[in-house]
């Protein structure tokens, strides 16, 4: 079976209507599945939690590690799944990789499930 492409978070909800106005396609319901599968983990939604709630909106991999009992690679994996959903945005400052939520990105969530 072919891997088929995922669009982004934000880009799904400007093409897609909510679930309750109109049926999703079947590449749109497999993106969103997968978007889905990305946060149906306990530590990702704790590390979109932390982030979203970290004092200046960011945070590095070193700041994660403790609070979440986790080694490094395993949060930097669980990052990389964030980022890939477009759920997270990353920046590289020297030897550093800091994380933000992407803009928009709850709130297309929220917009394609309908309110």
């Amino acid at each position: 079976m072919p891997v088929q492409e995922l669009i982004p978070l934000r880009d799904l909800q400007s093409c897609c209507a909510p679930l309750t106005r109109a049926p999703l396609s079947v590449e749109n319901a497999v993106s969103l599945a997968s978007s889905l599968k990305a946060i149906a983990d306990p530590a990702r939604l704790r590390i979109l939690s932390m982030i979203a709630a970290h004092a200046d909106g960011e945070a590095c991999v070193c700041d994660l590690r403790e609070p979440l009992g986790l080694s490094q690679p395993t949060v930097s994996h669980h990052l990389r799944v964030l980022v890939e959903a477009g759920f997270l945005e990353r920046e590289k400052r020297g030897t550093w990789a800091f994380f933000r939520v992407a803009d928009g990105a709850l709130e297309s969530l929220t917009g394609i499930l309908g309110r």
